[in-house]
């Protein structure tokens, strides 16, 4: 397990954060001079306005290397841009097919919650898939079959509720929770869920009095407004399941950092996806880990889009999308970067610390293929005829996948 692992799982018990090890920002360069569009022989200088910090975040955009050609789709969005809600009991904010235009079956929210807050119970049209980014929660749920699932779930941990399953969640103390949640619909908003309170209020008394066999009047103090709201601590966690209510199969939770990771000289990836989290079945997902100088190798995925969330450190992605377009696009921490299905990429470590960050597909399981493999595996007069390689690095191509490969 490597050391960034280890604080991940050691910090579940203690309110711990993916965001807190993040690695510092880069030096202030206020007394550096300001970056130019140019290289030799190419570009030229940019009297203004300017944007310097932008700039300055996105190098491989304000200067992009010369393999860069035509025009794929803007494939960045960070959640610092996105609209944050304010509640009583935590905030909210999302990126959507609305903020990036070319996530078409994957959305994405950003929640925290506070010490006792909960996220009301409710139910949408999509599958929620969360990954627990900071501190601790209490989630719920309960199948059309009548299974009562109750769990707490700390940094690193995952779940999953399917489509129109209800369910809550609800930020455990010292200090609450943060998490990302993934829908598998890109047009998917919090702001159309299924709450539980809005539908009492637009339910005639007597109907409800029918329905509970209790007096019309037992309903008449139902809150305005909840979605996030502050409440008490719960209890143990053995004190919130029911007694005798049968147990959801399979489990909707899955702790990822308790997988044995593929691990490489610079890095490791972890999969989770419907064959070891059997309840996932329309997301799947890798937690990458790259050391400096790393990268995620040349390939692409076979079976669907691919949306990314970045949890610490910096990098860049090239993508080519056929054709000769080739764009690059570089990442921090907070950001959602997109690959659109099959085209080939890589992810780099620009930093001077660990990158961490997760590949999510609307797929109920992983695949990728490797250039590097996919070359080893083709006869070798083949790849010579396309690329006029020479024997060292005909030699050196690898018939076993590495997904992090080192400087």
């Amino acid at each position: 397990m490597s050391e960034l692992s280890r604080r991940m799982m050691l910090g579940t018990a203690a309110g711990g954060s993916l965001l807190a090890m993040a690695a510092p920002d880069p030096p202030a360069q206020a007394a550096s001079p300001l970056p130019q569009p140019q290289v030799p022989g190419y570009g030229g200088t940019d009297p203004g306005p300017r944007n310097p910090t932008l700039e300055r975040l996105n190098p491989d955009m304000f200067t992009p290397p010369r393999t860069d050609h035509g025009a794929l789709p803007n494939l960045k969005f960070s959640f610092a841009n996105a609209h944050r809600r304010l509640e009583k009991g935590g905030w909210t904010r999302e990126i959507t097919v609305r903020e990036l235009g070319v996530s078409k079956n994957i959305a994405g929210v950003n929640m925290r919650l506070n010490a006792g807050a909960v996220r009301e119970l409710h139910w949408h049209k999509a599958a929620e898939w969360a990954f627990m980014l900071y501190g601790a929660a209490r989630i719920t749920a309960v199948d059309a079959d009548g299974g009562n699932f109750v769990d707490d779930v700390g940094v690193g941990d995952l779940w999953f509720f399917p489509a129109g399953i209800p369910h809550s969640i609800q930020g455990l103390g010292p200090d609450g929770c943060e998490f990302l949640l993934v829908f598998d619909d890109g047009t998917f908003s919090e702001d159309n869920t299924f709450l539980l309170s809005d539908w009492i209020r637009h339910v005639p008394p007597e109907v409800l009095a029918k329905n509970f066999g209790v007096p019309p009047g037992q309903f008449a103090r139902v809150p305005d407004y909840l979605y996030i709201f502050p409440a008490p601590l719960p209890g143990p966690l053995a004190a919130d399941r029911v007694a005798g209510a049968p147990s959801p199969s399979p489990k909707f939770s899955h702790k990822m950092m308790a997988q044995e990771p593929i691990r490489t000289r610079s890095g490791s990836v972890r999969i989770t996806d419907s064959r070891n989290f059997p309840a996932s079945k329309t997301i799947a997902a890798a937690l990458v880990e790259v050391e400096p100088g790393g990268m995620r190798e040349l390939h692409w995925h076979p079976n669907t889009d691919e949306w990314q969330y970045y949890i610490e450190g910096r990098g860049r992605m090239g993508v080519f999308g056929s054709s000769g377009d080739a764009r690059t696009f570089d990442y921090q921490a907070g950001d959602v970067g997109y690959v659109p299905f099959a085209m080939g990429h890589y992810i780099e470590n620009t930093g001077d610390a660990p990158l961490r960050f997760l590949e999510m597909f609307n797929s109920s399981y992983y695949a990728d293929v490797s250039l590097d493999q996919w070359l080893a595996l083709t006869p070798p007069e083949l790849v010579e005829a396309h690329l006029h390689l020479d024997a060292q690095t005909m030699a050196a191509l690898r018939k076993r996948k590495a997904p992090i490969v080192p400087a």
